[in-house]
């Protein structure tokens, strides 16, 4: 079985963010860009399924800066092949035309199975998955906390609101925007690291994307305004609950 990732960026967190001058790009020379969360957990979900049914895993990103070293990582947490996927310049914000790039790369990889994360800062609703699995005419499911593979099929565990749980079956080749891994990413010790640094070499994979006539346009970003902190309450619990109270007339949710 072949299991395909794909790795996305996001500041590392932590670092200072600026808005460029223009409104329209933060500056990424001022930031180590890294893999997205929830695309960290999607490679852990790959390495674990890797490991229990001897599956070979590639890891594989848009041409940006950052990614080659976000890949290595990759590569030591257990992904065995790197590809970087180059259509040119692309929107780093527009997830609809990324999605394209990689559905572009993905077929020509041909794996059996895609797992995505199921969101990234800049794809805060979730489109990639679903946008992925309409370019490759392929089935789906997101929102996914567990994934096992066998016999042509892949069986997931999909999270619902209430915390309830449904476990789907999709048959191979299918796409999977994973939430949270089965067990949480694993450590990369700084050994494993410079080894990977010596030993991956991402491969280039040149594809074609036809950027859809309508597509949205960026307008400004801007850093979240300055609030007020927040006020500490002090004391043993009944002080603490008397202080509550009081808050609560206050601001007119208790009348008594």
């Amino acid at each position: 079985m072949h299991i395909a990732v794909a790795v996305r960026l996001m500041p590392k967190a932590g670092d200072e963010i600026e808005v460029q001058p223009d409104g329209k790009d933060i500056d990424r020379e001022l930031v180590e860009m890294v893999i997205s969360e929830f695309d960290d957990q999607a490679l852990e979900e790959a390495v674990l399924i890797k490991e229990a049914t001897g599956a070979t895993v590639t890891a594989v990103g848009l041409r940006a800066e950052g990614v080659e070293p976000a890949l290595q990582v990759a590569y030591a947490r257990g992904a065995d092949r790197l590809v970087v996927a180059d259509a040119g310049e692309l929107d780093p914000y527009d997830s609809r035309t990324a999605s394209l790039a990689f559905a572009a790369a993905f077929r020509a990889l041909a794996p059996d199975l895609v797992l995505v994360g199921v969101q990234t800062p800049t794809d805060l609703f979730g489109q990639t998955a679903p946008h992925l699995a309409a370019d490759l005419g392929w089935p789906q499911a997101s929102v996914v906390v567990g994934v096992t593979a066998e016999d042509g099929s892949a069986r997931v565990v999909q999270e619902y609101a209430g915390g309830r749980l449904a476990v789907l079956e999709l048959p191979l080749p299918a796409v999977v925007g994973v939430q949270s891994a089965s067990s949480p990413p694993r450590y990369v010790s700084m050994g494993r690291l410079r080894q990977a640094m010596t030993e991956a070499n991402p491969e280039p994979l040149a594809v074609s994307v036809e950027v859809p006539a309508a597509t949205p346009a960026l307008v400004s970003l801007a850093r979240p305004e300055s609030r007020a902190g927040a006020t500490m309450l002090e004391g043993d619990a009944e002080e603490i609950a008397a202080q509550i109270v009081g808050v609560l007339r206050e601001r007119g949710a208790l009348v008594s």
